[in-house]
């Protein structure tokens, strides 16, 4: 193969798994913040700032991912 197409390849491997990781992170949090607020509701104003902190630590995976792509695109 040439390079070229070895670097258009990891570069779609990077965006896709990470993120597909972050989506599948983020659902799984969503999930958990959801249930655990369903069970305790009067917890459920802390549970959200946590909630909002962990989506975000999260979603960094995939601005992660998306700044490797470019990397490998364009150097």
């Amino acid at each position: 193969m040439e390079v070229e197409a070895i670097k258009y390849l990891a570069a779609a491997a990077a965006v896709t798994l990470s993120g597909l990781g972050a989506a599948i992170s983020e659902g799984w949090i969503a999930s958990k913040a959801m249930e655990a607020m369903g069970r305790n509701p009067s917890a459920g104003k802390d549970m959200f700032t946590r909630l909002i902190v962990a989506m975000a630590l999260v979603e960094s995976i995939a601005i992660y991912g998306f700044v490797t792509t470019l990397i490998i695109l364009f150097l």
